[in-house]
């Protein structure tokens, strides 16, 4: 039987309500981290080609999600690419997040330095943004589930740019920690994203960047924009902030461009103040601006872009009447 002074300690620190909670928690703690020190040791091409095959096996296994992924591609993309074609993208995406979760995103901390980040990522026209970071009045960068996001923070903060990032927290507190240590550990400030709205317009004053991952679901609540020919709900902070604090909105990406780890980081669009002060209906002209222009960068790279995640899972209340008049 466990000592209670021990298991008090195990509970508060694994944040945990019961012990059945918290061994489960210490244990996938405890698997990631053995994961990350066994991948450490080998070179990272080689620790993407496993990836690779366990996104296969994850194609093949998990039929919800393949399902997933392919309605909402058929929904998307089924005007340009027939069935095939269309399993093939989803496929890739499937490969593409095994490699980026699995293993990037454990490695990417301990590669992605001062000195030697640009043998991994390439940097493509992005003076115009880097002059709006250089500017100092605060601006708003964007981008969404596709590529390595995450490498997008990183590659910046180790150019001497600092970022402050919004991230919701990983459910169990443990990895949470410690994947917040090594985001921090490269430059990245973080927001946890209940309560961003109280704490994001300082960022701003201060001149900083702050960042966030743009096309998730917003909820009943949230602002219904055109997103690769559905409507989807849209969070309405991105843009109110922006104009509240008038200052533009970068939307870039990270995007693997020949096998193995090899990135280019790119911009798609800069919205300035003077174009959406002269619109109708600036909240949305702004939200439907910047979706456009992902939906752009994810068109010419659709097997990057995660189709099994949920974006069109709530739907306009017209819908909805319109599938059920009672």
């Amino acid at each position: 039987m466990m000592v209670p002074a021990l298991r008090q300690r195990l509970l508060e620190w694994t944040e945990a309500p019961s012990l059945p909670v918290a061994l489960r928690r210490l244990a996938e703690y405890a698997a990631l981290r053995a994961w990350a020190l066994i991948i450490n040791c080998f070179p990272i091409d080689s620790n993407l080609s496993t990836a690779r095959l366990m996104g296969r096996i994850w194609w093949a296994t998990m039929r919800r999600h393949r399902d997933r992924a392919l309605d909402n591609l058929r929904a998307a993309l089924g005007d340009r690419y027939d069935e095939p074609q269309l399993r093939r993208i989803a496929r890739r995406s499937f490969e593409h997040f095994a490699q980026l979760y699995l293993v990037e995103a454990v490695m990417s901390p301990r590669l992605i330095t001062e000195w030697s980040w640009a043998r991994y990522v390439e940097l493509h026209e992005l003076g115009p943004a880097l002059r709006e970071l250089l500017d100092g009045r605060g601006l708003i960068m964007l981008t969404g589930h596709f590529g390595n996001y995450e490498l997008l923070g990183y590659t910046i903060c180790r150019l001497g740019l600092p970022l402050t990032a919004v991230m919701r927290p990983v459910d169990n507190p443990l990895i949470n920690r410690y994947l917040v240590a090594a985001r921090e550990a490269g430059g990245l400030s973080l927001l946890y994203k209940k309560g961003v709205t109280a704490v994001a317009p300082e960022v701003i004053d201060r001149g900083g960047a702050l960042c966030f991952i743009a096309d998730q679901d917003a909820g009943r609540k949230g602002l219904f924009v055109d997103f690769f020919g559905r409507r989807a709900s849209t969070y309405k902070s991105i843009g109110l902030l922006a104009m509240q604090k008038r200052v533009p909105i970068v939307v870039g990406y990270a995007v693997r461009v020949q096998r193995g780890f090899h990135y280019r980081l790119a911009v798609e669009r800069i919205i300035q103040p003077e174009e959406w002060e002269s619109q109708s209906d600036p909240l949305r002209w702004v939200t439907q601006t910047f979706s456009h222009a992902l939906e752009a960068a994810i068109r010419r790279w659709p097997e990057q872009y995660l189709w099994v995640h949920r974006r069109w899972k709530h739907r306009p209340k017209d819908e909805q009447l319109a599938a059920n008049p009672a």
